[in-house]
């Protein structure tokens, strides 16, 4: 039976939200007139989130930590024998967040009709990505569903846990940096121009240090407002032209030929589609399916239409290294790993080798750079102010020439 979230009203005009199976939205209705409760909006799951998914909206997904906390609740279910049906239902029961619990409900209804677990999953594919269906779908086919929903639960949390590091480690830069502008957007248009004042009867001319800031700080008083509107629209017209497949492949070539940015970019998609690759086949997935998966996770345009063609030429006979290596786009180690995992036969192996190398070594990466960054920032900011505070001394230190 399919699942509907509904919205009633009881007895003594309390709204109440839930989630019902029921054959019908009607169906559902008379369990809630049986409740003596009003019913005000009965809607099925799978409906609300196809809709919801074409739409705007800023809860399209769920966060990864619940999808791999419900895939591992969901494998060790699995694991101690208790009907699929069954299992799916309990994970919903034992999730706080209801939207999660709806969406759940939805699969297991699926179930119960008679499909497999991944259709269920495939009817919320902002949810239950292609990754995540299509290895639940050959851990179904090869019966080793639990070994499966394990090993997809371990990989959503190292990409959640890469994911924290990278955001842990730009807080206080970025933070360090909002301060600093503030600073000085401060000091620009409301400090020094009640300073200023003092000089702006005397007559004589001001250094011109001095005559530079005042410039700089009516500049900002008049137009500071619209200048920040201006790069506002900037932005957002440069985030709308980069929704465009065409700007949007420009723009990653130009990140991939940057000397620090083509480090990051490069390490960041070769960890992720090495990692997603070696899932995939370790599930049982075919090499060319898990070529074709991996590339739909890379987010750089170039990097993933070489996968693409990767998978091509695979398809015609070619290995994967001498393949991927044609677009120099992956670094050496990643590649000589997966030549090596091949002659082996334990490419899956050897990719997820690759793929906690790159890792590794963003993450050092990253951690150096911020490193640099931090004082660096703190330099930029204090030679801001030592110009601002120079600025307004020297009419001081020549006070008395100005008076004369």
């Amino acid at each position: 039976m399919p699942a509907f979230e509904f919205t009633a009203l009881d007895v003594d005009g309390r709204e109440h939200k839930g989630v019902l199976e029921g054959d019908s939205p009607r169906a559902v209705r008379q369990q809630l007139r049986e409740r003596l409760w009003t019913p005000l909006n009965v809607q099925e799951v799978a409906a609300r989130e196809a809709k919801s998914a074409r739409r705007f909206s800023l809860q399209r997904g769920v966060a990864a930590a619940d999808l791999a906390l419900m895939t591992r609740q969901l494998a060790t279910l699995v694991r101690s024998g208790l009907p699929l049906e069954e299992s799916v239902r309990a994970v919903s029961q034992q999730t706080e967040k209801a939207r999660l619990k709806s969406m759940l409900l939805g699969v297991r209804s699926r179930v119960m009709e008679g499909h497999s677990l991944a259709a269920g999953f495939a009817e919320f594919p902002h949810v239950f990505p292609e990754l995540y269906r299509a290895t639940v779908a050959a851990g179904e086919q090869s019966g080793h569903l639990d070994v499966v929903l394990e090993r997809l639960a371990d990989y959503t949390e190292s990409r959640q846990q890469l994911r924290q590091k990278i955001q842990l480690a730009l807080f206080y830069p970025a933070l360090l940096t909002i301060l600093a502008i503030s600073v000085a957007a401060l000091l620009l248009t409301y400090v020094v121009p009640q300073v200023v004042q003092v000089f702006q009867n005397i007559g004589q001319e001001l250094p011109l240090l001095t005559r530079g800031l005042i410039a700089l700080s009516d500049f900002m008083r008049a137009y500071g407002l619209a200048l920040l509107v201006l790069l506002g629209l900037a932005g957002a017209g440069f985030g709308w032209l980069l929704r465009k497949p065409g700007p949007r492949r420009q723009w990653h070539a130009v990140l991939l030929r940057l000397p620090l940015v083509s480090r990051l970019t490069r390490g960041l998609n070769t960890a992720r589609f090495a990692r997603t690759f070696s899932i995939l086949l370790a599930s049982g997935v075919p090499v060319l399916e898990a070529l074709r998966i991996s590339a739909e996770v890379i987010g750089n345009l170039p990097m993933r239409d070489a996968v693409e063609e990767a998978a091509r030429k695979v398809r015609e006979g070619s290995s994967i290294f001498s393949a991927l290596e044609k677009s120099s786009y992956f670094p050496p180690l990643t590649l000589h790993l997966i030549a090596s995992g091949e002659t082996s036969g334990k490419l899956e192996d050897m990719l997820e080798r690759a793929a906690t190398s790159q890792e590794r070594e963003i993450e050092v990466l990253v951690a150096t750079l911020l490193g640099l960054f931090e004082p660096l920032l703190i330099v930029v900011m204090g030679g801001l102010v030592l110009v601002i505070v120079l600025a307004i001394l020297l009419p001081i230190f020549d006070l008395n020439q100005l008076v004369k």
